[in-house]
């Protein structure tokens, strides 16, 4: 058999190196702008979750019209590399953008577009969109180029499960280390602020170091992410004809094993409400807004999820070599949800007492297992929907890596969007929002431990539901469309094949001709 066109050693470096800088910059704004906006500039928590819903609901439709974009592009350099080598820098300014706003909302003057209060909610709103569309840009084809950057399925799931691997890396990273540094930077800036009537010297220091925090990781994150445009090479040509639009959108829906993936992960939206919930669980019920602390706790906690899912990452070519893509999707859903139901028993038999060393490891624990069935469900994500561009190429002549990679995207996006609603709604029964907000953070500047007082049991209870119980209930709701899987892994290997004869076969051809 004829040897299978590949990536290099560099080009894999220089993709996995871009990978991680563009993870740096998604969780600068996915693991905390939320948390900024809500719980430092003090913007109410259904305020909040309406803004990020509709911008990530726009951006889920946006990432078919991008995924069209970067089907049609035909350039020397390839279909994706020419918006990987444009992005970083635009993908940069406008991270520091969603940060940069005009003070504190004011829950006093009693709405949302009274005062000042409408130029800190529109920009809030007009940044995050702006961010999503363009990160969208560089998203895409991001992950479109894996499926173009080797003939070989081995190959391609290596790379697939490396990229998982390291965008994990990068995304934990910062997702451990972002605020507690945004935190630390603003005990020192706040030396530069006074008290005043409406906002404290602790407040105004905690918003400049975010401000300088997203500055300091954006630069990192946008010269890593730059790499991959630069350094990769796409092996597998465009095919001739491409869909439009309107083809796309049907495309996504008729091709039946990417339809499954898209509608399980869909339903498995609650699973998003963990990232959401991290940041504020951490830094009010064991940190009390101290960042050291929390840094400590972020590393702990955080690192047992993260060592789970990159040991599973790991292990993800091996145990396919071995199991049915599917079984390994399906189950790794169902086991997930025992140990994240077992987080919230934990915190009902202990609600002031899981900062004690004998909770602090169970919780490990637990993380752990959650961390390596997340992992594993990951990877197996991405493997399957690039099975699928393999089997609409199969059936139907036309490769469409980008749309089909831009629904990995849509499903990311789409389930943020319901699951930031779920968690504004949850909040605001509690009445987890704006002025309560301001109270409990002077509460905590004077000395306070919030997880001590009964005044605040409702809000750290929801905190511990939110990382709990909602990723349990979706995954057993993303089992459902995938039970029954299309795409046995023998039919995709016989088909591979197929598609590999056929193009050595037309390249040969055109040789001759030359």
């Amino acid at each position: 058999m004829e040897k299978l066109n590949t990536y290099t050693p560099k080009e894999r470096n220089a993709y996995l190196i871009g990978l991680a800088g563009q993870n740096i910059i998604y969780n600068i704004i996915g693991a905390g702008l939320a948390y900024y906006l809500q719980f430092t500039i003090l913007i109410p928590a259904a305020t909040v979750s309406i803004i990020m819903a509709i911008a990530r609901v726009w951006d889920a439709f946006n990432d078919p019209m991008m995924g069209t974009i970067v089907d049609k592009t035909r350039t020397k350099i390839g279909k994706c590399r020419p918006y990987l080598i444009a992005v970083p820098i635009p993908i940069l300014i406008i991270t520091v953008l969603c940060y940069t706003n005009f003070g504190f909302f004011d829950p006093s003057l009693g709405g949302n577009f009274v005062g000042k209060n409408a130029a800190i909610v529109i920009w809030a709103a007009v940044t995050y969109v702006l961010w999503g569309m363009t990160y969208t840009v560089g998203d895409i084809p991001l992950w479109g180029i894996t499926a173009l950057m080797s003939e070989s399925a081995e190959d391609r799931q290596k790379l697939l499960s490396l990229a998982r691997m390291i965008a994990g890396i990068g995304g934990g990273i910062t997702l451990v280390s972002f605020q507690p540094v945004a935190l630390e930077l603003g005990k020192h800036f706040a030396r530069f602020y006074e008290d005043t009537e409406k906002v404290t010297a602790a407040a105004a220091g905690e918003r400049m170091g975010f401000i300088v925090a997203a500055l300091i990781f954006g630069v990192i994150g946008s010269a890593m992410f730059q790499l991959t445009g630069l350094f990769t090479k796409e092996r597998i040509p465009a095919s001739e004809k491409s869909y439009s639009l309107k083809e796309n959108f049907s495309l996504m829906w008729t091709n039946k094993p990417f339809r499954q993936i898209l509608l399980s992960g869909v339903m498995g939206s609650p699973k998003q409400l963990l990232m959401l919930a991290a940041m504020p669980l951490v830094t009010y019920y064991y940190a009390s807004k101290n960042p050291t602390t929390a840094l400590l706790y972020m590393v702990f906690l955080g690192g047992g999820m993260l060592i789970g899912q990159f040991a599973a990452m790991g292990l993800a070519p091996k145990l396919v070599s071995r199991f049915e893509k599917k079984d390994l999707y399906n189950y790794s859903n169902l086991f997930g949800v025992i140990p994240f139901v077992l987080i919230f028993v934990l915190y009902l038999i202990a609600p002031r007492d899981l900062v004690k060393p004998v909770y602090l490891v169970i919780c490990f624990v637990l993380f752990t297992f959650g961390g390596a069935t997340a992992g594993i469900n990951t990877v197996l994500q991405s493997y399957m929907i690039a099975d699928a561009v393999d089997y609409e190429e199969y059936h139907n002549g036309i490769r469409p890596d980008g749309v089909f990679f831009s629904g990995q995207t849509f499903i990311v996006k789409l389930t943020t969007a319901i699951a930031t609603v779920i968690s504004g709604m949850a909040y605001t029964a509690v009445g987890f929002s704006d002025a309560a907000i301001d109270e409990l953070n002077k509460f905590i500047a004077a000395g306070g431990v919030p997880r001590l007082e009964d005044k605040y049991s409702q809000f750290m209870m929801i905190l511990f539901f939110l990382v709990s119980i909602p990723r349990a209930i979706g995954g057993i709701l993303s089992v459902i469309p995938t039970w029954n899987y299309a795409l046995s892994d023998k039919e995709h290997k016989r088909m591979l094949n197929e598609l590999n004869e056929k193009r050595h076969l037309a390249a040969g051809k055109e040789d001759n001709v030359e």
